[in-house]
């Protein structure tokens, strides 16, 4: 099977407990599951609707706010921001509202009305999206569309440590609505691809992509 994001040849591992399949991409260390557990908008909604995500928790606005400490201090002068695949509320762009900074959101499942598809943004976030996308090349090719040159892409994802044992005993991929993962190389690679680059990581699990050179 190749590669969602660059097309190489892969080779496949499985999980000795689940029996699942897993293809791995040594070029661009892209990592995904058979596409036999892809799952459709109702499955994930319903595995989403067991988070208790409350606005008004303070250790739920503290996970934001970490996002916001990665990201803003290089992003400056940005008025106008999307919040893609925001989930079932609106927190993180109101979060950003706060700081001055006009946020749209959308979300296939809970907020399904596309904002104009023609309007730019300076700024786009995604909080622990990318891990659900079942096509993560064209997604990330319509955010940097939407982008002004000079804009930002801040993403939120876990790294995968490219070593198939460590992957193995990871927990993130046992989450079923999980299908990709990544590391900041995955990313590196879709960005040669689209015009843009990495500026920032921290190592872990988020990075800042800015459209042009």
């Amino acid at each position: 099977m190749h590669c969602h994001i660059c097309n190489q040849s892969t080779t496949s591992f499985t999980h000795e407990k689940t029996e699942m399949t897993y293809y791995h991409c040594e070029a661009c260390e892209y990592i995904f599951k058979s596409p036999k557990c892809y799952q459709d908008f109702d499955n994930q909604k319903e595995r989403y609707n067991l988070h208790e995500n409350n606005e008004e928790d303070a250790g739920y606005r503290a996970y934001f706010q970490r996002f916001l400490d990665f990201t803003l201090p290089f992003v400056l002068n940005v008025k106008r921001a999307l919040d893609f695949g925001c989930g079932e509320t609106t927190l993180l762009a109101s979060m950003l509202e706060q700081k001055g900074i006009k946020c749209d959101f959308y979300d296939p499942i809970y907020h399904p009305d596309t904002p104009n598809n023609s309007k730019k943004y300076e700024l786009i976030v995604s909080v622990e999206v990318f891990e659900h996308l079942h096509d993560p090349k064209k997604i990330f090719k319509s955010l940097i569309d939407r982008l002004e040159e000079g804009g930002y892409l801040s993403i939120q994802t876990q790294f995968h440590l490219n070593n198939r044992v460590l992957f193995k005993k990871w927990y993130y991929h046992q989450d079923s609505t999980h299908i990709i993962f990544f590391t900041v190389k995955t990313f590196k690679v879709l960005c040669d691809m689209y015009g843009c680059k990495v500026i920032e990581d921290n190592g872990k699990n988020m990075l800042l992509i800015q459209k042009g050179f």
